[in-house]
């Protein structure tokens, strides 16, 4: 793509952007840290490829998440709606307190023994296979299983789950998508709807009673909250993890160094993690933000209403702010990368995401010195469909 003039919506969904995203942000952030793009089709729109200018956009509260104040009409369901990832202070204010009384950083560091047995069992039948698809034998199954025993689903229940999940995941860009997605949606709804009932009448020591038993003051979520909420722990959670755990054991492949470097110390291990999130994030760019006033970014006017789009992928490899930003470093000094984030809307599941990270690529590459790509890299490809995630549609490996 040449920077210059108004950037199609085509170009963040096309082969060629998928192939080579960071040869594209590269050329369009050496043209200017902000570019006009027709996305949505239709509204003023903006994305944002550098550092400085997206941490900045990401804590501007002049930039709201709630669609509504577009200029152009938008569909709510394909931007989040209903969820914190679509409100703006106060609500969001209110709601993440409550959704944090619950998602505790002591409940997540309680699920450490329990993430490591699961990732131990995936362990023992990708060596029991020898060469396995790594995406479906254990970066999906991983974050779905421990969501739902954080959650409370039952074993038997959690394909459904996962099913739920695998359709909710994909952008309703088309009429059998939506219809897809509405059938899934009502049923996934339905159910949840019996564990609330379930739950209030015999709590358990799991997220949803805990949920549900939050309280800020009077208030407590109510059921359309908790949907909705548990609909985003589910998608937001569940995708950014699969990533985090594809992209970053891609890399280690592609860097045969740093992975027997990180063999070698397995302490950089937590550093390990956070290179990866700044060097192939999970997620390409963040969720959607519409200016609810005229403003300013890098010189470039933002009216009222317009959309502004920020790659966090294109911040993790801007030089002006890492050092050989295109290069993996697991012992990179700790770096202000944005791929969870910044400002009020962080990820409120990043402790998790990390930690499951952390003993998943951990575990394979202790466990699996021969660990190689069963496919010419030529081969891999990537989901695009529309999407803000950035991960393989498969990642092929051989263990020995």
């Amino acid at each position: 793509m040449t920077p210059g003039g108004v950037l199609p919506m085509e170009f963040l969904f096309s082969r060629e952007f998928s192939e080579d995203p960071q040869g594209q942000y590269a050329a369009l952030r050496a043209a200017g840290p902000i570019h006009p793009i027709d996305f949505p089709q239709g509204a003023t729109a903006f994305l944002v490829v550098d550092h400085e200018h997206a941490r900045a956009a990401l804590n501007d509260p002049r930039l709201s998440k709630d669609t509504a104040h577009s200029a152009v009409p938008v569909p709510p369901e394909l931007f989040f709606g209903g969820t914190m990832l679509a409100m703006d202070p106060p609500d969001h204010t209110r709601l993440r307190s409550l959704i944090a009384k619950a998602f505790t950083a002591r409940r997540v560091e309680a699920l450490r023994p329990r993430i490591q047995e699961i990732t131990d069992g995936l362990l023992d039948d990708l060596g029991a296979a020898g060469e396995s698809d790594l995406i479906e034998a254990l970066a999906v199954p991983l974050p779905i299983t421990v969501i739902c025993e954080l959650l409370g689903v039952p074993a038997g229940d959690r394909d459904r789950f996962r099913g739920w999940t695998a359709v909710l995941t994909v952008p309703p860009l088309t009429r059998e998508a939506r219809e897809r997605r509405r059938t899934a949606a009502r049923e996934f709804n339905a159910y949840l709807l019996d564990v609330f009932a379930e739950r209030r009448a015999s709590p358990a020591d799991d997220l949803i009673s805990a949920l549900i038993a939050a309280r800020d003051g009077d208030a407590a979520l109510s059921d359309h909250e908790l949907l909705n909420t548990i609909a985003l722990l589910l998608i937001a959670g569940h995708e950014t993890t699969v990533n985090l755990i594809g992209n970053g054991v891609l890399a280690l492949l592609r860097a045969p160094d740093q992975l027997a470097l990180l063999r070698e110390r397995p302490e950089l291990l937590p550093g390990a993690v956070e290179e990866f999130l700044r060097y192939d994030p999970p997620l390409e760019r963040a969720s959607q933000r519409v200016a609810r006033e005229e403003l300013e970014i890098a010189g470039t006017r933002v009216p009222k209403g317009a959309w502004v789009h920020i790659a966090l992928a294109a911040a993790g490899r801007d030089p002006a702010a890492h050092e050989n930003p295109d290069t993996l470093d697991i012992a990179r000094p700790a770096s202000r990368h944005v791929a969870f984030g910044h400002g009020v809307h962080f990820c409120l599941g990043a402790p998790l995401a990390r930690l499951e990270g952390q003993i998943a690529i951990g575990g394979l590459v202790a466990r699996f010195p021969g660990l190689t790509l069963a496919v010419p890299e030529s081969d891999l490809r990537w989901h695009r469909m529309g999407s803000i995630v950035h991960g393989l549609v498969a990642l092929p490996v051989r263990v020995k």
